[in-house]
């Protein structure tokens, strides 16, 4: 399986555009950091996921109209979507297994340059508050060797009530600063998973308002974070 080449294409110009009208007309869009990512070259992107309109707010990171996600396929049930995370050269994960074919697509995609988002947390949160983070952004980065670049998504669960009150939510995204993981010690492979897994959440909640921290508002590394 191959990955679709999706440079700015006619198609993507016009996806891009169109979502920018539609998003802005749903909520009052905050880019706050989005300098941080790079405006070329392989990057993962790491958010937390309160909304289903998550991935296509992401898609609006102004240094980076190529950007991609890795996204769960359960939403191809809604045909809205599935057209336009289609357009938008989504790479499909089955969450219900190990999905190696997904991650070898990811890994290339992102050694030939490109920028991809990612949920740690495997799934979205109904709470809107952290869940604990999985390993699967962890292997991307190391095994792609690019950098990492957190997002926090601010009020994005607000989106579909205040829309059912016609009524404009605001919503922030905040780029972190970009990071790389060092390669893993073989010998405590299973602890420094989770370290590196603690990191990549830590820094997501780090950019976050405190009642969106969840899983992580006690950690440690955490504190070290907002303290610099």
């Amino acid at each position: 399986m191959d990955f679709q080449e999706q440079t700015l294409t006619g198609r993507r110009r016009v996806l891009n555009a169109v979502l920018s009208v539609l998003l802005h007309s749903a909520a009052k869009i905050n880019f706050v950091g989005a300098e941080h990512v790079p405006s070329q070259g392989g990057v993962l992107l790491v958010t937390n996921h309160m909304s289903r309109f998550d991935t296509l707010l992401l898609a609006l990171t102004p240094t980076r109209p190529d950007i991609t996600a890795l996204v769960a396929d359960k939403y191809k049930s809604n045909l809205l979507f599935l057209v336009i995370l289609n357009m938008a050269g989504i790479i499909w994960l089955d969450r219900t297994k190990a999905d190696f074919g997904a991650f070898r697509v990811a890994v290339d995609a992102l050694k030939r340059g490109y920028c991809i988002g990612i949920a740690p947390e495997g799934t979205r949160s109904t709470t809107a508050e952290l869940l604990e983070g999985k390993p699967g952004a962890v292997l991307l980065a190391l095994k792609a060797e690019v950098p990492i670049v957190p997002v926090g998504l601010a009020a994005t669960e607000t989106i579909v009530p205040n829309l059912r009150r016609l009524k404009r939510s605001q919503v922030t995204l905040h780029y972190g600063k970009a990071f790389r993981l060092p390669p893993l010690d073989r010998n405590n492979r299973d602890e420094q998973m989770k370290t590196y897994t603690d990191e990549i959440m830590c820094q997501i909640a780090a950019l976050l308002p405190e009642k969106h921290r969840g899983f992580y508002a006690n950690h440690p590394r955490l504190k070290e974070l907002i303290k610099v």
